[in-house]
């Protein structure tokens, strides 16, 4: 399964936005498992910023960081002591713009079941795995359906335990399924038997217009 995740990635061109915007990235990582999981993190509550939710490691890009690929590995190292050692690349994503009008790279990385991470304290409160068969058999509770520029996107929002995955991170996941693992599954359509939870806020990611940046 992971060699074809692989394979699949590495022949994927994905998306790059050419907008003039702050930049960040974040890493996906799976965890190879006998069961391959993903591995998120929950932003600490203080926070002012995405308190409380549920995202992949990652941040803003800095000055010194030379490509965003950097930026994803520092921020991981630095939020849950993941070592860029241990991070095997597989690929990278589609760009998406946050709803605070960031540019967001995600590239995803295999890494070794069980090491010593741990969360860093003021920025996160907790670091969890989901399997994979959660998202591959599509095990959503509803589906976000939220309009951006006259377009309706249909994002999956996955239960967890007690954590909730929706938003810019599962709107990654989406492509991540289509692509790397060949899912029937797009943000352009409704499935099949999900809650439709029309959401209200204008203020949401976007996709941007598809340039080489």
């Amino acid at each position: 399964m992971l060699e074809k995740l692989h394979e699949r990635l590495q022949a994927h061109a994905p998306r790059k936005l050419g907008l003039t915007l702050p930049q960040a990235a974040v890493l996906i990582p799976v965890v190879a498992r006998p069961e391959p999981t993903l591995l998120f993190t929950r932003r600490a509550t203080h926070l002012k910023q995405h308190g409380g939710q549920v995202a992949f490691p990652g941040g803003k890009r800095e000055p010194n960081d030379p490509d965003l690929l950097t930026t994803a590995l520092r921020e991981a190292q630095e939020e849950i002591a993941l070592a860029p050692r241990h991070v095997t690349l597989l690929g990278r994503l589609g760009d998406l713009v946050s709803l605070h009008g960031i540019r967001v790279t995600p590239f995803v990385g295999l890494i070794p079941a069980d090491l010593p991470l741990h969360p860093e304290l003021g920025e996160l409160d907790a670091i969890f795995e989901v399997p994979l068969p959660v998202f591959l058999e599509d095990r959503r509770s509803h589906t976000d359906v939220i309009s951006v520029e006259g377009r309706s996107l249909y994002v999956p929002s996955y239960q967890a335990g007690d954590y909730v995955i929706w938003g810019l991170s599962a709107m990654m996941l989406v492509e991540l399924l289509a692509v790397g693992f060949d899912q029937s599954i797009s943000l352009d359509r409704p499935p099949p038997d999900s809650r439709l939870n029309y959401r209200l806020d204008a203020r949401q990611p976007v996709f941007g217009d598809d340039k080489d940046a």
